[in-house]
């Protein structure tokens, strides 16, 4: 390892590019991680750090940061930052340090950043099989608008995708030469990482009906009908939120619903007909397992209510 010669904040910018080239990150990601980063590197001008080389940067130093991180304020709420929120910039840190010791530049290792435990247990909204019938069954189909919106309703289900990933669609990754088996494509998700995802018959033959209608060339898979036409119109991921919101009350769910509670639905449907979690890993792109264990405490409690109702006592 060695010693640094310049001051931490000159090594932000190229921090971002490590970011960007070797660790695959998304643009939006970068973006996130930028206003986190950015956090830190006001933190060291407003205490007059600039000057600080990265073997410098003492445990006594991020106790300071976190005192900072807990008296600032959300613009939203106005109250404090959440333990979670703190976590987000601390582990922006971490990955600060991180790059120092792929470069093999002296600094704090960054194991010895602790973050906030959390106590309470990841509350998973899902809907059941039959909120998602009411849901999938709302859309008016006699006109495209209500085509589309049944098609992205389908799709979400389908195929457990990310809002980001499903606004990304483009028509000719639809290919609907046979309806009557699931069509595979490859995605690119978080991390651009590629993972195959699968379209139900159901979802195609209404992708179909949906398509058929469209009377444009534009690339994009699912558009708005509203905007000008000279422009590509896809739709957003605030468009694709909003539809679900407005389905799930039209259909009378009490669940306040979002894409990513069909996701959600997905999931948790797989994992309750008995599929293996790694292959639910895989559908959902995760990169650890441990973010698709949230769901197991959800199966758990159903096949503990399963054997109570089934198991015969002697």
């Amino acid at each position: 390892m060695k010693k640094a010669s310049k001051p931490i904040l000159d090594f932000i910018p190229q921090f971002m590019e490590y970011l960007d080239v070797e660790k695959g990150l998304s643009h939006n990601s970068q973006i996130t991680y930028s206003r986190f980063i950015n956090k830190f590197t006001n933190w060291l001008k407003e205490n007059h750090y600039t000057s600080l080389l990265p073997h410098e940067l003492t445990a006594d130093h991020i106790y300071e940061y976190r005192v900072y991180l807990s008296k600032v304020y959300n613009k939203n709420t106005r109250e404090p930052l959440k333990r979670t929120s703190i976590n987000y910039y601390l582990i922006a840190l971490r990955n600060l340090l991180n790059y120092f010791a792929d470069r093999d530049i002296l600094a704090l290792p960054a194991e010895k950043i602790k973050l906030f435990l959390e106590k309470k247990e990841k509350n998973i909204k899902f809907l059941s099989l039959e909120q998602i019938k009411d849901l999938l069954n709302a859309p008016d189909t006699r006109n495209i608008s209500g085509l589309r919106d049944k098609a992205i309703l389908e799709t979400l289900f389908s195929t457990g995708l990310r809002v980001a990933e499903l606004v990304s669609l483009n028509r000719n990754q639809i290919k609907l030469n046979n309806l009557d088996e699931d069509l595979e494509i490859n995605i690119i998700g978080k991390g651009n990482r590629i993972r195959p995802v699968y379209l139900s018959p159901r979802t195609l033959k209404t992708i179909k009906d949906y398509l058929d209608k469209r009377t444009d060339d534009k690339e994009a898979l699912f558009i708005n009908f509203k905007g000008p036409k000279s422009k590509e119109n896809r739709l957003t991921t605030r468009s694709i939120e909003n539809i679900v919101k407005k389905y799930v009350n039209k259909a009378g769910i009490s669940i306040p619903a979002s894409p990513h509670t069909l996701r959600h639905s997905f999931a948790t449907d797989l994992l309750m007909q008995g599929v293996d979690l790694r292959v639910v890993q895989e559908f959902l792109g995760h990169k650890n397992i441990a973010t698709t264990q949230i769901y197991t405490h959800i199966t758990n409690k159903k096949l503990k209510e399963i054997h109570r109702k089934y198991h015969s006592e002697i």
